[in-house]
This record gives C-alpha cells, structure tokens and sequence, in this order.
C-alpha cells in the first residue's frame, strides 16, 4: 500500500514563480543539451499553438483544442520517457510527439486529414497518433484511453518487456467510471503504468471545485494502492523529476503511480468553446504570473544557457519551419478511396478483396 510519505499532497516544486531554484531542492538529473531541447519543445509547442488557432480561425482547419499555459506539464512527461514507452493521450498532450521527433508537415497533415496524414485522414482533428512515436489516437470519449493505458502496460508485463505505459486524464475525467477501472485493475495487476492528471482547473465549464470533495486529486492514489504526487505543473523541472521517478518505478517492477499536474487551462476548452461565459476572466491572471515557458527560460538564462539573441534566432528558425510544414502539409492531395480498405487485416479475406474490385469499378465510372 502506499504510505502517507508517498502520498504528497504538498506540491512539488524545484523552481519558484520567477524561475529561481527553491533552496535545497533536489534537481533532476538533466544534461545542459537536455534542459535545451526540453525549453525548445516548449517555445515549439506554444507556437503551434498560435499557428493552429489562427487556421481555425480562418476555416483552414475544422476544430483545435489550445494547451496554452500547459507547456511544461506535456513536454515535462514526455522528456521523462523513454522511446520505447508508450502514450495515450487526451486532447492537450501531442506536444509530445513534437519530443519524440514526429515531423511537422505530418503533424499538420493530421489538422487537414490528407494523404500525407499517417492515419490517412480517418480522424478528426486533434486526435493525433504515430506508430513511428509510440502514441495511440484518443478518442474523445472521456478517460477511456486510462483502460486502454492498462492493458498495454498488462501485456508489456505478460511478455517481460522493460516499457512503460503513460495515460492522460484531465480533472473532470476522474469522475468518469473508467479512471476508477483503470487505477483499480493497475493496482491489483501491478502494471507498469503511470498515470498523469492535468489538472488545468475546468472541465470545459465545470470548476474542478465541483468535481472531487478530495483534498487533492492526487491523494485518490491511496484507494487503489499506488503513490500519488502532487506536482506543479507549470514547472517543468518538477514535472520531469516526478515523472522521471515514476516511470523509472513503473520499469524497474514497481507498479503504477498517479501524479496530479497542477495546471491551468488559459484558452477555452477548444476553438469551439468561449470561457468568458462561464469563467471570470481575473482567475488568468495569477496564473500568467506562473508562465511555463517564460519561468523556465529565466531558469536557463541564470545558468548561462540562453540569452535573447537565441531567443530571436529560435523564433525564427520555428517560425520558417512551422511556414514550410503547413505548405507543405496543406497542399497534399486527399487520401485515395482505396484507402478506406485498407489497414483492417494482415492478410485480407477475399471478400476484401471483392469490395476493392467494386469500389474500383465504381470509380472508374465517375469523371
């Protein structure tokens, strides 16, 4: 079971709200190329963040759902993991394939569901997956990835693999009856998993107030016999050093671990959506105070690592890439009909077979 030690409802920080190291922290153990490459991820996510917003805007693309203000909670988690681990995302966390090397012109394919999309235009948008980085399409439903999440970590665990799974839940979804599934066949099968709530306060339009009379979420941890920390989410240090220490007990044989990422949600729960309705737009303030990705670049410029002058040149350099990736993307063909049947079996079946013998026929047909 775990102890109360393990269940922090303290929250875990390493820096303060300026960027400083808190004294006598413990510090992650991350190289300078490390700490680098994570802050790159982070400037790289918020701005496709901005870019993917402005294409909705302009009826580019059908739907996006912002993470703004949730930088280092996603690219924390994923700079925890190994390649070989797996994900399963909610709506917010595909930063972490940007981690992990997914190309960006596939990565806005998804957006415009064309031939260059790896799922081949099959999904809706914001409903990434790649197979190239572990990660598997989310399907809105809410906190039913968390299930899926257990039975890849229960296989991985038949078959005596040292990988690890990671499922994403937001706040409001652990009152769904799959995040009590989950985190109770986890607990008895002791699974290699790791469970992360982003907690960003709302779900869509209900306060997370509203959702849990719990002192934490994290302290939920204790009903299904695992560790549950409680972690700054807006500290990317922090997140990497709990994740990191969760994933490594996960691998090493010890079971599953839920960890709250407290967060906050500064756009609206999607493109769709208009918090001012329901949300007293003061309640950002604090939080634009807490920035991600502004504390952690006060963090590298204290140790000598960054300076503006490579701030101006990584804009740019994102900027081009980012320009380059949506032309490329947006400019690709719509996927063949064929396509529809394909990926469903190994060896196809010869009513298959028949179906694309029909289908061909009908198109040929058609000018």
């Amino acid at each position: 079971m775990a102890t109360d030690t393990e269940l922090a409802c303290d929250l875990q920080r390493v820096l303060d709200p300026d960027g400083r190291l808190i004294a006598d922290v413990e510090l992650p153990d991350l190289s300078p190329d490390k700490l680098l490459h994570i802050y790159r991820c982070m400037v790289l996510m918020r701005a496709l963040d901005k870019r993917m917003l402005g294409l909705q805007r302009m009826g580019r693309i059908g739907f996006f759902g912002s993470a703004l203000g949730q930088e280092a909670s996603v690219i924390g988690c994923g700079a925890a993991l190994e390649p070989d681990d797996w994900v399963l995302p909610a709506l917010r966390e595909n930063g972490i394939m940007l981690v992990r090397g997914f190309p960006l012109d596939k990565y806005f394919a998804h957006m415009f569901g064309n031939a260059l999309d790896v799922m081949k235009g099959r999904m809706q948008p914001m409903h990434f997956s790649g197979r190239q980085v572990n990660q598997v399409s989310w399907s809105s439903c809410i906190a039913n990835q968390l299930p899926q999440a257990v039975g890849v970590a229960y296989a991985m665990k038949l078959k005596g693999d040292t990988k690890v799974a990671m499922g994403f839940v937001g706040d409001g979804g652990t009152s769904e009856p799959d995040f009590h599934a989950a985190l109770n066949f986890a607990g008895v099968w002791q699974v290699p998993a790791v469970f992360v709530i982003q907690n960003n306060q709302w779900a869509i339009s209900v306060p997370v107030t509203k959702q849990t009379a719990s002192r934490s979420l994290a302290i939920k941890a204790a009903a299904y016999g695992m560790p549950g920390v409680r972690v700054d989410g807006n500290d990317v240090l922090a997140v990497y050093r709990e994740v990191r220490k969760a994933v490594d007990r996960a691998r090493a044989g010890g079971g599953p671990t839920l960890l709250e990422l407290v967060t906050f949600r500064r756009g609206g729960h999607s493109s769709a959506d208009d918090p001012s309705r329901y949300r007293d737009e003061r309640d950002v303030d604090p939080w634009l105070m807490l920035d991600p990705v502004d504390r952690f670049r006060a963090y590298l410029e204290s140790q000598g690592l960054w300076d503006d002058a490579m701030e101006v040149g990584l804009e740019e350099e994102q900027r081009q890439a980012i320009s380059v990736a949506v032309k490329g993307a947006e400019q690709a063909p719509a996927p063949e009909p064929e396509t529809l049947l394909e990926d469903v079996y190994a060896d196809d079946p010869p009513l298959l077979d028949e179906q694309r013998a029909l289908l061909r026929d009908e198109l040929a047909q058609k000018p």
